[in-house]
């Protein structure tokens, strides 16, 4: 995630000219700056000292390892060559760790901080990245949820290499989904048509079948600087997101080095099947002032038949497309000179008003009192609310005449109104809890694309 308060809204046209080309030449300097750094990281943990740990797995089992050389893969291939084959990721939970643990961000927040309200749910750990003391070891297969997010986080970075080494594309960010996987890239006023996803698809199967390993490198944020200088936006996420004196860093697996927190699958060959379903636009920091870029989404799997089931999912999906059903039974239908908004049939207006009286009984048992409230409310209420400060721009507003200095909005939400009833009046605790229902309409000024239906 790019976006946030700490990125401003001058640094939102960075991208400037592009030129579409294979290999770029900043792939050259990238390679050799991470080079260097990583061979030099590599002997600070070669003269670590070895000390003996503790592994303990999650059926009580204990295991004798070596700190910074003893890796989860290890651990898994001394259980069983299958199981080694099988786990996608590890989650280690330490109870001594030899030397500090290093706070390291991307500012792009692939995965949220493990640690909450002082509870240790672990780390989610790179298989062959060495353990640092006595801990609790698990092995996780892609049927886990992390797994799974951890396994298309690294089919992103194979698309990131496809991106890069196809068309020289300013890659932004690329999160994995629920299911899934995207990548924002940058390619001027480029864009990627339908024959661009089989292209790509066909060097994703090249990189797979190279087997890439994925590298770790714990960066400084002028080492982040010196590595990603020809990327404008990541220098604009390291410039502004990873503070100074911090540290970040960053994975490679063949000629893609991208800045990111990890962890990943060991390599590129336990990607069996990957699909790049469709390419549409984004824009940097997610608002239409800023950049235009290239959004390809993919899916992919460790096991071919986990495709064709996920395949089958989503023709029966597109076949029972509540909007396609809309329009065969006579419900409801869309149109452009009301875009996003849903026009309801006699037919379908019987079941709306049918959900309406479901719910409002529902209302009833549960304590809420129905109110009907404005459509329209002065600034001020969402000056109060919050919603001004980081909403207006989502929002229908308008003044109220040509010399008036007042402005009013369409309401987002029903809550800010609820207040003003509540208010209203002297209130006692006896009046508490107080509950409100409301079946307004509510309008927001969404992205062009980004409705899909009810």
């Amino acid at each position: 995630k790019s976006a946030g308060k700490e990125i401003s809204e001058d640094e939102g046209r960075i991208g400037g000219a592009f030129e579409k080309k294979e290999n770029p030449d900043f792939l050259h300097h990238r390679i050799a700056v991470f080079e260097r750094l990583y061979n030099k990281k590599q002997e600070e943990i070669a003269a670590m000292e070895k000390e003996v740990i503790k592994i303990t797995l999650p059926d009580g089992a204990l295991k004798e390892g070596k700190a910074w050389e003893t890796s989860p893969m290890d651990i898994a291939l001394g259980i069983s060559p299958g199981l080694a084959k099988a786990v996608m990721v590890a989650k280690v939970r330490y109870s001594r760790r030899l030397g500090e643990k290093q706070q390291i961000t991307s500012g792009q927040d692939e995965f949220d901080d493990m640690e909450e309200e002082g509870i240790d749910k672990g780390e989610l750990w790179d298989l062959t990245r060495p353990l640092e003391g006595d801990c609790l070891l698990e092995l996780l297969k892609f049927d886990e949820p992390e797994a799974k997010m951890v396994f298309w986080h690294s089919s992103a970075h194979v698309l990131g290499e496809c991106l890069e080494c196809s068309f020289g594309s300013h890659l932004t960010v690329g999160p994995p989904v629920d299911p899934g996987f995207y990548y924002d890239s940058y390619m001027g006023d480029s864009h990627i048509e339908q024959a661009d996803l089989k292209t790509l698809e066909a060097k994703a199967k090249k990189i797979v079948k190279e087997k890439q390993t994925f590298q770790r490198l714990v960066l400084t944020k002028n080492e982040a600087l010196e590595l990603f200088k020809d990327n404008p936006y990541k220098v604009s996420i390291i410039k502004n997101k990873v503070k100074d004196g911090s540290l970040t860093s960053c994975y490679r697996n063949g000629p893609l080095i991208d800045l990111c927190l990890g962890p990943h699958i060991p390599d590129t060959s336990r990607i069996k099947a990957m699909e790049l379903r469709q390419a549409t636009t984004a824009y940097w920091l997610g608002s239409d002032k800023n950049d235009s870029l290239q959004r390809v989404h993919g899916i992919s799997f460790p096991d071919k038949k986990m495709m064709s089931e996920h395949q089958k999912l989503v023709k029966l999906a597109e076949e029972n497309d509540h909007r396609k059903r809309g329009l065969e039974q006579d419900l409801f239908f869309f149109h452009p000179l009301s875009p996003g908004s849903c026009f309801w049939t006699p037919h379908g207006a019987r079941i709306f008003n049918t959900l309406l009286a479901y719910i409002r009984a529902e209302y009833v048992k549960r304590g809420y009192h129905e109110v009907v409230t404005p459509n329209v409310f002065n600034s001020d209420l969402w000056k109060t609310s919050g919603h001004w400060e980081h909403y207006r721009e989502d929002m229908f507003s308008f003044q109220d005449g040509e010399e008036s200095e007042q402005t009013f909005a369409l309401k987002p939400m029903n809550c800010p109104g609820h207040c003003l009833i509540f208010g209203n009046r002297v209130r006692s605790y006896r009046d508490l809890p107080y509950r409100l229902a409301d079946f307004g309409v509510l309008h927001r000024n969404e992205a062009s694309g980004a409705l899909t239906g009810l």
